[in-house]
C-alpha cells in the first residue's frame, strides 16, 4: 500500500473503521501537532499501535497548531506532517483535523484505545474528550514520554541557530 492512501478524510475514516470492527480488530487512536518527527514520537507511536491491532492518528491543521503552538508553528505543512506519519510502519491512518481539541475527530474514528503522551494525566484531558471514549465503550491509556525530546524545543534550538 503507498502510504498516501493511509491519509483519510471524513468520509473514508468511518469506512475504514467500520472495515476494522467488521475483522474483530481493535483501534487505538491518538492526536497531536507532530511538526517536527523525533525520537519520542516514533516511541510514543510504536507504544500506541502496541495497544491495538491498528493505530489512527489525528493530526492537528495547520491553523490549529499555530493557535496551539504559536505564530511561528507550524515549521512543516500539514501535507507534509501527514505524509511522514503515514509512512511509519507503526501507523494504520492518519486524519487532518481543524478543532483545537480531539473531540470530533475521536466520534469520527470511535477507537477502543484513546492513547495520550505522559504530559497529561485521564483527569487533565478535556471532559468531552473522556465523555466520547466513556460512551463508546472505550477507554484511555496514558504513556510516558522521553525527557528531552520536544519538538517546541527543537524548533527553538534551530531558530536561534
Amino acid at each position: 500500500m503507498d502510504f498516501r492512501e493511509k491519509i483519510l478524510d471524513a468520509e473514508s475514516l468511518p469506512a475504514w473503521r467500520e472495515a476494522l470492527r467488521a475483522e474483530g480488530r481493535t483501534l487505538a487512536a491518538t492526536n497531536g501537532c507532530f511538526d517536527i518527527l523525533h525520537a519520542g514520537h516514533v516511541n510514543y507511536l510504536q507504544a500506541a499501535r502496541n495497544k491495538a491491532d491498528a493505530l489512527v492518528v489525528g493530526l492537528n491543521s495547520d491553523r490549529s497548531t499555530a493557535e496551539l503552538k504559536g505564530p511561528d508553528r507550524p515549521i512543516h505543512t500539514e501535507a507534509d506532517r501527514a505524509a511522514v506519519l503515514a509512512a511509519l510502519e507503526s501507523v494504520n491512518a492518519v486524519f487532518i483535523f481543524d478543532d483545537l481539541r480531539a473531540t470530533n475527530f475521536l466520534q469520527i474514528a470511535q477507537p477502543n484505545i484513546y492513547v495520550k503522551g505522559g504530559d497529561y494525566t485521564v483527569d487533565q484531558l478535556p471532559a468531552e474528550e473522556r465523555a466520547i471514549i466513556e460512551a463508546q465503550g472505550g477507554r484511555i491509556t496514558v504513556l510516558g514520554h522521553l525527557p528531552g525530546k520536544s519538538s517546541t524545543e527543537i524548533a527553538r534550538r534551530i531558530m536561534e541557530g
